[in-house]
């Protein structure tokens, strides 16, 4: 039977069968990444997307086309998540502009929607790359404008777009070199694919959605869409669970003429014993001290030995703990607004910990396989008592929904575009709430440019990437975003990837050790680090992060 207009029970059924679908193949999209590395995530942020626009589908009542489609943009823009989802999000948003209003639609006015979407999208990405989901969506547009001019039955028109898809798909690889050298095509764009095989079904004759629905509300269910926040509030634990409770903080300027590196080592070891949670960062010229203690003088008599102490701060960790019960409770606070706050992404415990003791607000769990959404990102910010908040996205997956957040909060956001754990670090450290926005922008930028980040982790598949050839199952180096080394042995990998980090130089050495970090090859790190690079500071942090063994940094 010919379908010559689109309603607005229609366009649900089509939405929710895409989401569906593409839940259903999201591990394809995901085995697509360009680096075979354990965490793909392409198909699960735009399936989550999907799956967010689902749930703002259903709850719409009516089968009005117009609420459909409004539903549709709302629920993917919550929902987004990765640079994938964000794009999607924008195809939809531009989409719906074109159908408010609209009772029913034919198949002009059908491509029109996908030409507005496209626009959107574009519009949305600093510097749109060509082989990418944009160049499938676009060109995609652009034969549905053709096909439009000649076919009004819309089983026919889909038939006609996907064709057209699946070919713009296959040549990505010829748009874009690493796509080649990966030998795949692009993830971004094999996830459309799919949406739009998931929205040609409700064309074939017999189609019934029950199964899809109620597998759709299992994946929903399991996913935690619209039931789950992937924010956490500063640790709510049981007030005798406290041991040490001041959280003690200051810097210490005009350090005295004697002072030596190796001073600064016996400052850290001597208020280990005062309490926990020890950070100490600096230079010559400053040094910044953070602990918890039952003894907060103490620290700060260590501290004068050393110089003269600005910005002491000492908050009582246990009237905190009634602090954030009042907030997950809803009950009120007296506390005054602050000018600025923080919001930070991090991956593993012990790394959202660091967070926490330098004073970030709010930290949003997530990073590789599991993003926050734009959704995720506003809760986060409203949570914090401050009239503008910085971002610290330190995913360069998560910073375009960063921005999109920042461009629809009420509060002001500022996004510092940090990419790494490290960077988001330095960026935190260079942080202080007492300046102005502008001054901490042009700050935590600065310190982003002093800091090198590694990673190391295994390959999932074969591959080649920029002349390096990879095994499965390869231990992989990788240095500010590229692939640098490979290798058999975890340990011999990490050494020889801070060899390369370390060749211009550098004082400060982090090392991140994960949740699949066996303990002598952290201790053969730390031996060879002490004998080869014995000039350097260096600090061994239980970072907990799933997949990666480690995550370094140098300063």
């Amino acid at each position: 039977m010919d379908q010559k207009v689109l309603d607005g029970a229609k366009l649900k059924l089509m939405f929710l069968s895409a989401a569906q679908f593409l839940e259903t193949n999201k591990d394809t999209v995901n085995s697509l990444n360009v680096f075979p590395v354990p965490d793909g995530d392409t198909g699960t942020n735009m399936s989550l997307t999907m799956l967010s626009a689902a749930r703002e589908i259903k709850a719409v009542e009516s089968n009005d086309l117009s609420e459909v489609a409004e539903a549709l943009s709302k629920g993917s823009l919550k929902g987004a998540r990765g640079n994938s989802g964000v794009i999607l999000s924008q195809l939809f948003r531009g989409f719906a502009r074109v159908l408010k209003n609209e009772r029913e639609i034919t198949t002009k006015k059908y491509a029109d929607a996908l030409t507005a979407g496209v626009e959107t999208a574009y519009k949305a990405v600093m510097k749109p790359v060509e082989g990418t989901i944009l160049t499938v969506a676009r060109v995609t547009a652009e034969e549905a404008r053709k096909l439009a001019s000649r076919i009004s039955d819309f089983e026919l028109f889909y038939d006609g777009l996907i064709d057209v898809a699946k070919e713009t798909l296959d040549k990505t690889p010829d748009m874009l070199p690493v796509l080649k050298q990966a030998g795949v095509v692009d993830s971004g764009g094999m996830g459309l694919l799919y949406i739009m095989m998931g929205q040609a079904r409700v064309f074939d004759d017999g189609f019934d959605l029950e199964a899809p629905l109620e597998q759709l509300d299992f994946y929903m269910d399991s996913n935690g869409i619209g039931n789950r926040t992937a924010v956490s509030a500063p640790a709510g634990f049981p007030e005798e669970s406290i041991e040490f409770g001041y959280c003690t903080e200051f810097f210490i300027t005009n350090l005295h003429p004697y002072i030596r590196a190796e001073d600064i080592d016996k400052l850290k070891a001597k208020l280990e014993r005062l309490g926990d949670s020890i950070v100490v960062v600096g230079d010559e010229d400053l040094i910044k001290v953070h602990f918890h203690t039952n003894m907060p003088g103490k620290g700060l008599q260590l501290g004068l030995r050393f110089g003269e102490l600005t910005n002491i701060k000492i908050d009582n960790m246990r009237e905190q703990h009634h602090h954030v019960i009042e907030m997950e409770t809803g009950s009120s606070t007296n506390e005054p607004e602050k000018n600025l706050g923080l919001v930070s992404v991090s991956m593993g415990e012990g790394i959202a910990n660091v967070f926490k003791d330098l004073n970030a607000d709010y930290i949003i769990e997530g990073g590789q396989t599991m993003n926050p959404s734009i959704e995720d990102i506003l809760n986060a910010v409203e949570k914090v008592n401050a009239r503008e908040v910085f971002v610290l996205p330190n995913n360069s997956n998560i910073v375009l929904s960063a921005k999109q957040a920042a461009e629809i909060s009420k509060k002001p956001i500022h996004v510092v575009p940090t990419k790494t754990i490290p960077q988001g670090l330095a960026a935190l450290i260079a942080y202080n709430p007492e300046n102005d926005v502008q001054t901490n922008k042009n700050n935590m930028t600065e310190a982003i440019k002093q800091v090198k980040s590694g990673q190391i982790t295994y390959a999932v598949r074969n591959s080649r990437v920029d002349e390096i050839e990879i095994k499965e199952g390869n231990i992989m180096g990788i240095m500010d975003g590229n692939i640098s080394m490979v290798g058999e042995n975890i340990a011999d990998v990490t050494k020889q990837l801070l060899d390369r980090m370390l060749e211009d130089g550098g004082e400060i050495v982090t090392v991140f050790y994960g949740s699949d970090a066996a303990k002598e090859d952290t201790e053969s790190i730390r031996a060879y680090l002490q004998e080869k690079h014995n000039d350097v500071d260096v600090e061994l942090l239980f970072g907990g992060q799933p997949l990666y063994y480690y995550i370094l940094s140098v300063e």
